[in-house]
């Protein structure tokens, strides 16, 4: 195999993912910037974003720290390309970190939203664990061997990780949009908040699980290469931006659910009408026109108590929606 393919394919690939991992960390710490000048959020939300920050940031030093050792300091040393670098193998322990951490908010919000459904929760919690530990036993093991020849043993278990993670990924996405959908109202307010929500809930999801199925498709079908590597070192950026982005639009997304729309009032004054003794042929059209503007709304004392029942259900269920959303965060 000519050395231009091997070395395409490989540090190659690694080098388009560092690239595109630091343009996904300076999108992730713009966010950061605006989410701190901008929300104000408990402490305990704060430290969450600190802390996913933190991880990306020192997964950003040491994804650069490892494509700059193969590309610069062993640049012209072929033997050195087939050794793991120490930074290859704790870089995956600080992606996991941060999906963890996002995955877990994530989880939090199924569970407020599904009235602490058990089983659901459950089956989130157990596939995120899952991928920790099994991207803690990957670390483990992979600091055991030396080269990527040996390396190649954990192929297997790199499937695994990615799976996990694509599988809890769509499965919070799907829980939350189910959940919110069938909290709808068929009112304005809370279905326009409702449905902002549910795009965020998608986007969420989406984004990283797509790279994560790319990830995997990539080691199944070219396991020898770094080409899953590529997609493996944006997933955490992927993370980060998805949590600020959803946190940071919480104000935009409330505040689009307030555009009520309300009846028109329709009044009609008598100079409309020729002042001549066909006025009293007209005024039955006059009547006519009130009921019919008014009928629709329900002008009688009845139906008006029933419409005033009617708005405060829609209120308490907007708001419950909205202490739910509190509550998550």
């Amino acid at each position: 195999m000519p050395v231009p393919y091997v070395l395409d394919n490989t540090l190659g690939a690694a080098f388009v993912g560092l690239v595109a991992a630091s343009t996904l960390h300076g999108v992730s710490l713009v966010q950061a910037w605006y989410y701190y000048t901008h929300q104000n959020d408990l402490w305990r939300i704060k430290l969450l974003v600190a802390a996913v920050v933190t991880f990306d940031t020192i997964h950003q030093i040491l994804i650069t720290h490892t494509v700059y050792w193969y590309n610069v300091t062993n640049w012209g040393n072929p033997p050195a390309l087939e050794l793991i670098v120490w930074s290859m193998l704790v870089e995956v322990i600080f992606n996991g970190l941060t999906a963890l951490l996002v995955q877990g908010f994530l989880t939090l919000r199924v569970w407020r939203l599904s009235n602490r459904h058990k089983l659901l929760t459950g089956v989130v919690v157990l596939l995120i664990l899952g991928e920790f530990v099994a991207v803690v036993a990957y670390t483990a093991i992979g600091f055991q061997l030396k080269t990527y020849a040996e390396l190649g043993k954990l192929e297997s278990l790199s499937i695994l990780v990615n799976a996990l993670a694509a599988a809890g990924d769509v499965l919070i996405a799907a829980a939350l949009c189910t959940l919110l959908h069938l909290s709808r109202t068929g009112f304005h307010r809370s279905d326009t908040m409702i449905n902002k929500l549910m795009l965020f809930a998608v986007n969420t999801g989406v984004l990283t699980s797509v790279c994560a199925v790319a990830s995997l498709i990539s080691i199944v079908v070219a396991g020898k290469t770094f080409l899953y590597i590529a997609f493996f070192f944006c997933i955490g950026r992927l993370y980060t931006n998805s949590l600020l982005a959803t946190l940071n639009a919480r104000k935009r997304i409330r505040s689009a659910g307030t555009a009520i729309h309300t009846p028109t009032d329709i009044s009609v004054s008598m100079r409309d009408f020729p002042t001549s003794p066909s006025v009293g042929k007209r005024r039955p059209t006059n009547i006519s026109i009130k009921i019919d503007t008014t009928q629709e709304f329900a002008t009688d004392a009845k139906q008006e108590y029933a419409d005033l029942e009617k708005a405060e259900t829609v209120s308490s269920s907007t708001r419950d929606i909205e202490a739910k959303e509190v509550e998550s965060v």
